[in-house]
């Protein structure tokens, strides 16, 4: 038997009741039933049998936020359901929607604690949150760092608030020593950073035994190991959970052993959690009975270049705004949706926090520059230089790009609908929704309209069922 288990979720979104989920098979995406915290604490409560008192676990953040019983509370009714989880730490991204103050109350309530070492205020102080805490498992005190998302400074400004997010590699190093020399014989950091972060984090600290990995939705089938440290990543939505079994003599891991758990129909559920998801989500559930419209084709986001959710989500902002162009960003979240009916529920897992449409005058320099940003921001050479997201999302475009070129010469050709490249000094009206769709610093006639990215997909889907060809993308030349 191990002495110290970990457990791990991350980026769940608030999927609190099992949902559908894609599986990738030779033949391209499919869907399966998985997730739900019932089930989740089923897996939990099991692992916490084979080893008792010798399970921490950790969740890496994304869990304030996606799904309507959410941002109706603003997360208030995920408190009863992570306590009951029996988390030890967690740090956060999106958890940040409505602002460090917010989540500082919403932490308030949890029976442990969220944890950001790289936050800092405007003077280079700690910020609100503890930076570590420490843990005594199964003879082994645990030292526990908390990295939140490096990019909450780039997101709408609420998110930050004024604070500061670093990338921890600073961080992480100082207070490994630190928990190190407070006895601490396992270092273990619970990161919002990103797997490819978490590499680089890997390589430039030494001394860190175990990297909980978050944000990239990454699902880690081996534990991946760089500079003796080991890294994990649990893929999204809580349709998996990661368990890392570890064996520690004298103050360094002698083995281990991973297994990423996919949380199918098969597992049982547990019974109190079911009573709590039930009450969480008792004031939207009649949202899943309202059929907004149908879908032909399978809904997703699992693609990087471009994925039909998005399409359906452009075609329709592009719809409300008159535009041929369209921009979203290349969100990660937001669970599949089969064909079939589309209901409000639906809609609002898409578009969370159901932004305005707007529209801007772009010019197609300024398009080629916003495109060659987001190239940058997925495929940048230096992990850090790597932002998050998939490539922004783009309507009544294709572009040609060599991923392999370097920062600013990757986009070879940009096309318009009429298949002809744009021409230089044109200008464009384009549609969007949020800062992250079309940054603030391209302003011209920037105009907010009266329609959200909601009412936008409520008209789109009473008059279509599927998305045009051709409708514009990226391609690799």
């Amino acid at each position: 038997m191990p002495n110290l288990t970990l457990l791990q979720i991350n980026d769940v979104h608030v999927y609190l009741e099992p949902h559908a989920e894609i599986v990738w098979t030779g033949a391209g995406p499919e869907t399966a039933r998985m997730g739900g915290y019932a089930r989740i604490a089923s897996i939990f409560k099991a692992a916490r049998e084979e080893n008792p008192g010798g399970v921490l676990a950790m969740d890496c953040g994304d869990s304030f936020h996606g799904t309507p019983a959410l941002v109706e509370s603003k997360g208030r009714v995920l408190v009863p359901v992570l306590n009951a989880l029996g988390l030890s730490a967690m740090t956060g991204h999106w958890d940040f929607a409505w602002g460090p103050e917010h989540l500082r109350d919403l932490a308030g309530g949890l029976d442990f604690p969220l944890l950001a070492a790289n936050c800092h205020d405007g003077e280079g102080r700690p910020g609100p949150f503890p930076p570590t805490e420490s843990f005594e498992v199964a003879g082994v005190r645990v030292g526990v760092i908390g990295l939140a998302a490096t990019i909450l400074g780039e997101m709408p400004p609420q998110f930050a608030g004024g604070l500061r997010f670093t990338d921890g590699i600073e961080e992480a190093r100082e207070h490994a020593a630190r928990l190190r020399d407070a006895g601490c014989g396992l270092v273990v950091v619970v990161s919002h950073l990103g797997f490819p972060q978490d590499c680089a984090l890997a390589e430039a600290v030494d001394g860190l035994d175990v990297i909980l990995s978050g944000h990239t939705h990454n699902r880690v089938q081996e534990a991946a190991e760089c500079n003796g440290t080991l890294i994990i990543q649990s893929g999204c939505h809580g349709s998996f959970v990661g368990r890392l079994d570890l064996q520690v003599e004298g103050g360094r891991v002698t083995g281990h052993r991973h297994r990423l758990i996919p949380v199918t129909n098969d597992l049982p559920e547990d019974p109190a959690m079911v009573r709590l998801v039930s009450e969480a989500v008792a004031d939207t559930a009649a949202m899943r009975d309202r059929v907004v419209g149908h879908t032909a084709e399978l809904l997703h986001r699992a693609t990087t270049l471009s994925a039909p959710m998005d399409d359906v989500l452009l075609a329709a902002i592009a719809a409300a705004a008159g535009t041929e162009i369209a921009f979203s960003n290349g969100w990660r979240y937001g669970a599949p949706i089969p064909p079939g009916p589309v209901t409000e529920h639906d809609l609002f897992c898409i578009v969370p926090m159901n932004p305005p449409v707007e529209t801007v005058d772009m010019t197609s320099a300024e398009i080629r520059d916003l495109i060659e940003a987001s190239l940058e921001a997925v495929f940048s050479r230096a992990p850090f230089g790597q932002r998050g997201g998939y490539l922004k999302r783009m309507r009544g475009l294709t572009i040609d790009a060599k991923i392999e070129n370097p920062k600013g010469l990757r986009t070879q050709a940009i096309y318009g609908l009429d298949g002809r490249p744009l021409r230089d000094g044109d200008i464009h009206k384009v549609a969007f929704i949020s800062r992250q769709g079309v940054p603030s610093r391209y302003d011209r006639n920037r105009t907010e309209l009266p329609v959200s990215a909601i009412e936008a997909l409520r008209k789109w889907f009473s008059d279509n069922d599927r998305v045009a060809a051709g409708c514009g993308r990226a391609r690799l030349v």
